[in-house]
C-alpha cells in the first residue's frame, strides 16, 4: 500500500494525500484501527469513502478493546452488529450508538465495498473523556467498607460497580447481619447472581447475564427500596420483589467487596473470592474506589494493592460454520498430543482432525460429548467422554495417542480419563485442522465445522502462538476471528415466554413450548380461549377446558368445567389473581353470605363498631352484609326495614337468646370474592353462630362483546402507544360491508405497525422495525365484506410474524438473522385508521393487545363519528339458536328466545322433561270448554300456533319407561277426532288417528322392538293431509283434525266421546316414566306445565318431577377425532351450554363454619373458599 493511502489519512472530511485509507488488498481480513491514547466513552461514529474516488465501504463491523488485544465486537439487538455505511465517496453516514462503550482502541472491519473500486474509508469517533479508579483483585484481597453505625437497618440501597474477569466464579460483594439477613453478589459459572437478597423468613435469588468471564467490562446497578428491587446488568433490568415480610435489610457493621470477610459466618459457605478488576464502585452515595485510593477503608488483606488492570494472556479464536484453522505438527511421529479449551452452544462440531499415514484421528463434539474417531482402512474406532459440554462454558480437552493406547481427558479430570486400544500404529501426517475441514477426500471427518471459541491450543505439547498465525508466520486460517471470542448467549435475556425452555446454537435460539399452554416461536400466544363465552361461540359443547383470562399475559391458564350452570376448576390450582381476572370481565357477580346467630351480634348496629367483617378483593375490609351495599353498615333487614327489632339494622344485633339469621347477596362486584370473614363476638358464654359463605356467581363476559361502530371513513379511536418492542399480539373481530379499510395502526420513525383490510378477501399485517417494511397477507376463499363477524389474530416477535384469519387462513414470516429486532413506536394507537385515509367502516369488537382488552365502548362514547356497541350479532351467531329458537339482538351480544320451543337454555337445546308417577297427567287446553275460541291468545307463552281445524300437525317428544301399557300423548277435540300415541302391552309403539270418515281409528303399529326398556326414545310424527311420514291415510279418511281441544300427557281424563279401546287397554294405571321435549305443532305443553311463572292453560294432576329423562340433547355436530387442545381429558359429558359457570379457588374447603364461645381471643378468622360461577 502506498504511503498516501495509509491510515493517517483516514480522518473524516480529510482530502490530503489520497483522501483516505485504502488497503492494497480488498478482503475481509483488512481492518483500520484507531488509538484514542486513553480510555474514552464512544457514543457515535461516522464514515466516508475515500475522497473523490470509487473506493468506499458499504458495511462494516466494529471491535473495541482497552489493551489492543482480546477484542470485543459491538453488539446490538442480540447480534454482532453490522453497520450500514457509504454508497459514494463523499456523503458522511453517522450512527448514534444504541449502547455507548468505553475503550482506548477501536477497529473498523470492512465487510463489503464498492464494486467499481475497492475498500475506502474515512472515519470519525464521537464521545467524551472517561476516567474511573480501577482496583485489581487477586483472589486474596478484600475491601472492607465499615458503616458509620455498628448495625444498620437499611430501607434503601443503591449499589453500582463495573467489573471484568476471566474467571467464572467469585464473590463481588457480601454483607450479612446477626439476624440472618445478608446480600451477596457473585459470579457462578459466568453468570451474575444477586443471591438471597432478603430478610428474615425471606429468600431471593435472581440470576442475570451469561458468559461474563470474557475479560470484558460489565456494569452492575442494584436499586432497592423496601422489598422492590431493580437489578441491572449491561442495560438489561430485572424488576422484582424480595420474599419475606420485612422491608429493612439488617446488616452488621460492614460490607465487603471482592470476597467474604474474615468474620463471615460458617453458614456463608467457602466460596471463591473474586479475581479480576473492578472500577466505579459506589455504595449508597459513597465512592468506594476513591476511598480505597485515599486509604479510607480497610484493605489490609491485599498483599499488593494495584490500581491498574493486568492484560489478558489468552488469545482466543472465534469460529463460524465456514471457519478453518490449519496448524503444523511433527511429521512421521508415533504420538498425537493435542490440548485445547473450547466453548460453544452447538451440540455437535469438529474440534480437530489430523490425517495419519494411513487413517486419521477426529476429535469432535457429538450431542454434547467429546467423541474420538480413529479411522483405519476397514472402519473406525469410537469412544467418548463428558456430557452437556455445549453449555457455553470453557471446557478443556486433552487427547493423547501413544504407542498402542489412546487417552481422552475432559476438564483436567485425570480420574475420569477414558482409555482405548489403538487399532493401528500411529504415524502422523503433520497437519492439524481445527474448527473446520472442507477438502473432499477419501477420508473425511464426521463433523465438518465448529461454531464457538477455542484458546490455549497445544500441538505436540507446544502452545501455539496464534499471534504468529494472525501475522501469517505460522499455519493458515480462513474466516477465523483471532484474538476475540464473539460467542453470544441468545437465551440471556430469555425471549422464551411463560416458563418455556430456551435452547440455542451459534446462530439462533429455540423455545420449547410443550406443556406450557402457549405456542409460537417464543411461546407468546395462549392456545386456550380467555373465557367460557369464547368457547361457547366456537360452538363448543359442555366439557372440561383450559381458559387463560389474560391471553398472552402473565397469568397462567387453569382448568375449568364449562356447562349450562357452572365453570369449575380442578384441585386447588386457581389463585386470587386468576379469580380477579375472570370476575373483572364479568357483567354481573354476586355471593351469598349467611350468619345464623344465638346471642351473637353481627355488625353491632346501629352505632357500635362491627363485631364481624369480611375481607374481599385486595385484602380490603368491608362492614356491610349480604343484601346491603358499600358504605351502609346494615344487613338486608335493615335495608328492607323488617328486622326482628326495629332499633337494629341486623336481626343478630338484637342479641336475642333464640336463633336468628342475617343473610343475603353481596352484589358489589369490585369487592368480591369473599376471602376471609372475621367473627368478633365469640368471647361471651353461651353465644353461638354459624357462618355460611356461598359460591361467587358471575355472568357474562364484557370483554368479549366490547365493540364500537365506525360510521364514517374519518372516524377513529385512539389509545396509548403499543408496548411492542420485542413481542406483541393483537386479536379482534370485525364485520363490514366495505371492501377496504385500516383496522389499526401505530407509528414510529421509521417503525410502524398496521393491520388492514386490503380488499374484500385480503387482510394484511405490515410493520417496520428498522430493516425495511414487511407485509404479510392472508386471503379468504369467501368475501369478508359479508357483514358477518370475522376474527383476526396477529403476532410479531423477534423470531417471526404471524397473521391468522378466522382460525383457518395463516401466513408466517421469519425475522432476518441480522438486523433490528425492537419495534419502537411513539404515536398513539389509532383504531379505525387516522387522518381519514382508507378509514374502516363497520364494527370492531373484543380488541385485545397482549391479552388486555381495549375499552372500545368507553372511548366511543366520547368520540364523534363512532358509536358504542354494534348491532347485527344474530347474522353471525343466530345459527347457535337451535330447535327453532329465535335469535334476539342485544346491545352487547345476543340471546336465544326459547319461549316458542319445547327446550330451554342459552341455545334452546336443553331438554325440558318430567318424571310421571302412576296416575300423573298433564293437561293443556287449546280451547275452552264452553266455546270454540282458543283458551289462550296466540302469541302468549305456550301457544305456538293457531288452533281449530288442522290439515297439518307435527308432534315430537322423547320418552323412557319400563312400564306398559300406557298413554303417552292424547290430543282430543270437540268432535270425535283425536290423535293418540300409546305403548302397548308388549312395549311396542302404536299411533292412533281418528279424523272422521272411517268406522275404526287408523292405527300405525311399530312392532320392530320393545321400547319399554328404560332407554330414551325419540318420536317425531308429521302429517300433511292424508300423508303421515311414510304412511298414507285411507282415501275415505277426512283430512282435517277438527276443533282440536286438549293435549293430555301420561293419562287421559276427558269427558265426551273417547275411543273405548284406548281407555280400556292403555289408560290404566297411567304412564310411569319420563317424557321430555314434547311439542305439538308450535305448542310445548309439558314445558308450559313445568314453568309455573308463565301464564298458560296447562295443569298437573299427581306428582311430576322435572327431569331431562336422560335423553340425548340436540347439539352442534361433534368435533373431529383429531387432538383438540381445548379438551385436556377425553370422556363423555352431558352436552349443555355456557350461560353460567363456576370454579373453586384458593386452597381451603368451603362450607359452614361454627363459632362458639367463650374464646380467649378478639376474633376468629375464617378463611373462605371462593367458588366462582359464571
Amino acid at each position: 500500500m502506498a504511503v498516501d493511502f495509509g491510515a493517517g489519512y483516514a480522518k473524516l472530511n480529510r482530502r490530503v494525500g489520497n483522501g483516505g485509507w485504502s488497503p492494497l488488498d480488498s478482503d475481509r481480513y483488512q481492518w483500520l484501527q484507531v488509538d484514542l491514547r486513553a480510555r474514552k466513552q464512544i457514543t457515535a461514529i461516522a464514515t466516508q469513502g475515500r475522497y473523490s474516488s470509487s473506493d468506499w465501504t458499504k458495511h462494516y463491523r466494529l471491535l473495541y478493546s482497552d489493551t489492543e488485544s482480546n477484542w470485543k465486537p459491538y453488539r446490538q439487538d442480540s447480534n454482532i452488529w453490522t453497520f450500514s455505511a457509504n454508497w459514494n465517496s463523499e456523503r458522511a453516514v453517522r450512527h448514534e450508538l444504541q449502547h455507548p462503550f468505553v475503550a482506548q482502541y477501536v477497529r473498523f472491519i470492512p465487510l463489503d465495498w464498492s464494486e467499481e473500486g475497492r475498500i475506502g474509508l474515512r472515519v470519525e469517533l464521537y464521545g467524551c473523556a472517561y476516567w474511573a479508579d480501577v482496583i485489581s483483585f487477586d483472589g486474596q484481597g478484600v475491601i472492607s467498607y465499615r458503616f458509620r453505625q455498628k448495625k444498620m437497618k437499611i430501607l434503601k440501597d443503591v449499589i453500582s460497580l463495573k467489573f471484568k474477569t476471566a474467571k467464572g466464579d467469585g464473590i463481588l460483594l457480601h454483607g450479612e447481619g446477626q439476624q440472618g439477613d445478608y446480600i451477596t453478589l457473585e459470579l457462578q459459572q459466568a453468570k451474575l447472581l444477586l443471591n438471597q437478597y432478603g430478610s428474615i423468613q425471606g429468600h431471593t435469588s435472581v440470576s442475570s447475564g451469561s458468559l461474563l468471564d470474557g475479560d470484558h467490562w460489565h456494569s452492575v446497578l442494584i436499586e432497592r427500596y423496601r422489598r422492590s428491587v431493580n437489578f441491572t446488568l449491561d442495560q438489561h433490568t430485572q424488576s422484582f420483589r424480595t420474599n419475606g415480610e420485612f422491608d429493612r435489610l439488617d446488616l452488621d457493621y460492614e460490607i465487603t467487596f471482592g470476597g467474604m470477610p474474615v468474620s463471615a459466618k460458617p453458614s456463608s459457605g467457602a466460596r471463591e473470592n473474586y479475581i479480576g478488576c473492578m472500577e466505579a464502585i459506589h455504595y449508597n452515595g459513597d465512592n468506594i474506589t476513591n476511598l480505597v485510593r485515599r486509604r479510607k477503608v480497610d484493605t489490609s488483606s491485599f498483599h499488593n494493592l494495584t490500581f491498574s488492570c493486568t492484560e489478558s494472556h489468552s488469545f482466543p479464536a472465534f469460529f463460524n460454520s465456514t471457519s478453518s484453522l490449519q496448524l503444523p505438527g511433527r511429521t512421521d511421529a508415533d504420538t498425537v498430543s493435542v490440548r485445547l479449551q473450547f466453548r460453544t452452544w452447538n451440540p455437535s462440531g469438529l474440534l480437530f482432525f489430523t490425517p495419519l499415514m494411513p487413517g486419521g484421528v477426529e476429535v469432535s463434539l457429538v450431542e454434547g460429548k467429546v467423541t474420538v474417531h480413529i479411522y483405519v482402512t476397514l472402519g473406525k474406532n469410537r469412544f467418548s467422554a463428558g456430557s452437556g459440554l455445549n453449555d457455553g462454558q470453557w471446557h478443556s480437552v486433552h487427547f493423547l495417542a501413544l504407542e498402542s493406547i489412546a487417552m481422552l481427558t475432559i476438564n483436567g479430570d485425570e480420574m475420569s480419563t477414558v482409555r482405548a486400544a489403538l487399532p493401528i500404529q500411529i504415524r502422523t501426517g503433520g497437519d492439524y485442522f481445527f474448527g473446520g475441514y472442507f477438502p473432499r477426500t477419501d477420508l473425511s471427518p464426521s463433523q465438518r465445522s465448529f461454531q464457538g471459541c477455542m484458546q490455549l491450543i497445544h500441538v505436540d505439547d507446544q502452545l501455539v502462538d496464534l499471534q504468529s498465525v494472525e501475522q501469517g508466520m505460522l499455519g493458515s486460517f480462513e474466516n477465523v476471528s483471532l484474538d476475540m471470542c464473539a460467542i453470544i448467549d441468545r437465551c440471556v435475556p430469555n425471549h422464551c415466554e411463560h416458563g418455556s425452555k430456551c435452547s440455542q446454537t451459534g446462530d439462533t435460539f429455540k423455545c420449547a413450548c410443550e406443556g406450557t399452554g402457549y405456542s409460537g416461536a417464543t411461546c407468546h400466544n395462549s392456545v386456550y380461549e380467555q373465557s367460557c363465552e369464547e368457547y361457547k361461540h366456537l360452538g363448543r359443547s359442555s366439557d372440561t377446558y383450559w381458559i387463560d383470562p389474560d391471553g398472552s399475559g402473565p397469568l397462567e391458564p387453569f382448568r375449568v368445567t364449562c356447562n349450562v350452570m357452572v365453570l369449575t376448576c380442578r384441585a386447588a390450582d386457581v389463585f386470587v389473581i386468576q379469580v380477579n381476572a375472570v370476575t373483572s370481565s364479568a357483567e354481573f357477580c354476586e355471593q351469598h353470605v349467611a350468619y345464623t346467630c344465638y346471642k351473637s351480634r353481627l355488625l353491632n348496629s346501629p352505632d357500635g363498631s362491627p363485631s364481624t367483617w369480611w375481607v374481599g378483593r385486595g385484602n380490603e375490609k368491608h362492614f356491610y352484609w349480604g343484601g346491603s351495599g358499600p358504605g351502609v353498615q346494615k344487613c338486608a333487614c335493615g335495608i328492607e326495614r323488617n328486622c326482628t327489632d326495629a332499633r337494629y339494622y341486623c336481626n343478630c344485633d338484637a342479641d336475642l337468646r333464640q336463633w336468628k339469621e342475617d343473610a343475603g347477596m353481596l352484589m358489589y362486584k369490585d369487592h368480591l370474592p369473599v376471602s376471609q370473614v372475621v367473627v368478633g363476638d365469640v368471647h361471651r358464654s353461651g353465644s353461638e353462630a354459624r357462618l355460611t359463605v356461598g359460591p361467587l356467581r358471575c355472568q357474562g363476559d364484557r370483554h368479549f362483546w366490547n365493540a364500537a361502530s365506525f360510521n364514517t371513513p374519518a372516524s377513529y379511536l385512539h389509545f396509548p402507544t403499543f408496548q411492542a418492542e420485542t413481542s406483541v399480539d393483537v386479536s379482534f373481530y370485525f364485520k363490514t360491508s366495505a371492501s377496504h379499510g385500516v383496522f389499526l395502526e401505530n407509528l414510529g420513525n421509521p417503525d410502524f405497525i398496521r393491520l388492514e383490510l386490503k380488499s374484500a378477501t385480503v387482510v394484511s399485517l405490515s410493520f417496520d422495525v428498522g430493516n425495511g417494511p414487511v407485509e404479510l397477507t392472508v386471503r379468504s376463499s369467501t368475501p369478508l365484506n359479508d357483514d358477518q363477524w370475522h376474527r383476526v389474530e396477529a403476532e410479531r416477535n423477534i423470531k417471526e410474524a404471524v397473521l391468522r384469519l378466522d382460525k383457518v387462513h395463516r401466513e408466517a414470516r421469519s425475522a432476518p438473522p441480522q438486523g433490528h429486532t425492537h419495534l419502537q413506536l411513539f404515536s398513539q394507537l389509532f383504531v379505525g385508521a387516522s387522518g381519514g385515509q382508507r378509514g374502516f367502516l363497520g364494527c370492531i369488537r373484543s380488541l385485545k393487545v397482549n391479552g388486555v382488552t381495549l375499552d372500545l365502548e368507553g372511548r366511543a362514547k366520547v368520540t364523534p363519528g363512532v358509536k358504542p356497541g354494534c348491532s347485527g350479532h344474530c347474522s353471525s351467531y343466530g345459527m347457535h339458536c337451535q330447535n327453532e329458537g329465535k335469535c334476539m339482538e342485544k346491545y352487547n351480544g345476543y340471546s336465544c328466545d326459547c319461549s316458542l320451543t319445547a327446550f330451554d337454555g342459552p341455545f334452546c337445546n336443553d331438554d325440558v322433561g318430567g318424571y310421571f308417577e302412576s296416575g300423573t297427567l298433564v293437561r293443556y287446553d287449546l280451547m275452552s270448554e264452553s266455546s270454540s275460541s282458543p283458551a289462550v291468545k296466540e302469541g302468549n307463552s305456550g301457544v305456538l300456533s293457531a288452533v281449530g281445524n288442522l290439515t297439518r300437525e307435527e308432534l315430537s317428544f322423547s320418552f323412557s319407561t319400563a312400564h306398559t301399557p300406557a298413554v303417552l300423548i292424547y290430543i282430543s277435540s270437540k268432535t270425535q277426532d283425536y290423535l293418540a300415541v300409546v305403548l302397548r302391552h308388549n312395549g311396542t309403539l302404536q299411533i292412533r288417528y281418528n279424523l272422521g270418515g272411517l268406522r275404526e281409528p287408523f292405527t300405525i303399529s311399530l312392532n320392530h322392538r320393545n321400547m319399554a326398556n328404560g332407554q330414551p326414545h325419540n318420536v317425531n310424527l308429521s302429517r300433511q293431509d292424508r300423508l303421515i311420514q311414510l304412511y298414507t291415510l285411507p282415501e275415505a279418511s277426512d283430512t282435517e283434525f277438527n276443533l282440536v281441544k286438549t293435549v293430555f300427557l301420561g293419562k287421559v281424563f276427558e269427558t265426551g266421546q273417547i275411543d273405548p279401546v284406548l281407555i280400556e287397554r292403555y289408560n290404566t294405571p297411567g304412564f310411569v316414566g319420563c317424557l321430555s321435549r314434547v311439542q305439538f305443532n308450535r305448542i310445548a305443553p309439558l314445558k308450559a306445565a313445568l314453568r309455573t311463572g308463565v301464564p298458560s292453560t296447562a295443569s298437573i294432576q299427581g306428582v311430576l318431577v322435572e327431569s331431562n329423562c336422560g335423553a340425548s340433547p340436540l347439539t352442534v355436530p361433534p368435533m373431529s377425532a383429531v387432538f383438540d387442545p381445548w379438551h385436556p381429558d377425553s370422556g363423555n359429558s352431558m352436552i349443555k351450554s355456557f350461560l353460567w359457570c363456576y370454579f373453586a379457588c384458593f386452597k381451603r374447603i368451603q362450607g359452614n363454619y361454627h363459632v362458639q364461645g367463650p374464646e380467649k381471643m378478639i376474633g376468629k378468622v375464617v378463611r373462605v373458599t371462593s367458588v366462582v360461577q359464571l
